[in-house]
């Protein structure tokens, strides 16, 4: 299977990339730095450079030849504005969302966050985060083209993953670690079934490919 990351040098994609590539999978990864890419190779993905801010739709449907799934794992990151939340959180997932659905390809991914709601209160830059992050799940889960599924880990932390975490449409809030989301991530894109679902991610004493197979069976 192509995969194709868009946010391919974000701490979860880098996860990500090296557990689709050490099972066999092809994996691209989209990068607005060559800088990166280097760190892309390391993990076994290959690199492509566009930025998805300033890219037409053109650009990023030709970047997704050959695609069989895609999966939106960019941000604007800590520190960011308000207008950067909006044109990369939201606007870039909609684009890539467009493009997907240009390329052809069904099978779309897009890592959200929790508590994410387009009607969010509130005049902070991370209200305005929750707000772009549920806009863009809106707008992704509208599209008719796409076999999507969204996934809102809780609060992210690097300590090692577990391997057990509790996935449902409602968990509650509470950590996760990033070697966590990634190995669902990877197991959702194994598992179609799962297409039209919103999930929460946290920690939990489920095992990963137990957690999302019961999803796929609700």
């Amino acid at each position: 299977m192509r995969i194709v990351i868009a946010g391919g040098h974000g701490q979860i994609a880098l996860r990500l990339e090296r557990l689709l590539a050490a099972r066999g999978d092809e994996v691209a990864g989209i990068i607005r730095a060559a800088k990166q890419a280097d760190d892309l190779r390391a993990v076994g993905a290959e690199p492509v450079v566009l930025d998805l801010e300033s890219a037409s739709v053109a650009q990023v449907t030709e970047a997704l030849g050959g695609a069989d799934a895609v999966v939106f794992a960019a941000g604007a990151g800590p520190g960011s504005t308000v207008e950067r939340k909006e044109t990369v959180d939201r606007d870039a997932a909609v684009k890539l969302a467009d493009a997907a659905e240009q390329a052809g390809v069904r099978r779309y991914l897009i890592v959200s966050s929790m508590g994410a709601d387009a009607q969010h209160g509130g005049d902070e830059v991370f209200d305005a985060y929750l707000r772009a992050k549920g806009a863009a799940d809106d707008a992704v889960r509208s599209r008719t083209g796409l076999d999507w599924t969204v996934l809102r880990p809780g609060a992210l932390t690097n300590d090692a993953g577990t391997g057990l975490v509790r996935l449902e449409a409602r968990t509650g809030r509470g950590p996760v670690t990033r070697d966590d989301v990634a190995a669902v991530l990877a197991e959702l894109l194994e598992t179609p079934a799962t297409a039209g679902l919103t999930l929460e991610l946290i920690s939990g004493s489920v095992p990963v490919p137990v957690a999302v197979k019961d999803m796929a069976g609700n």
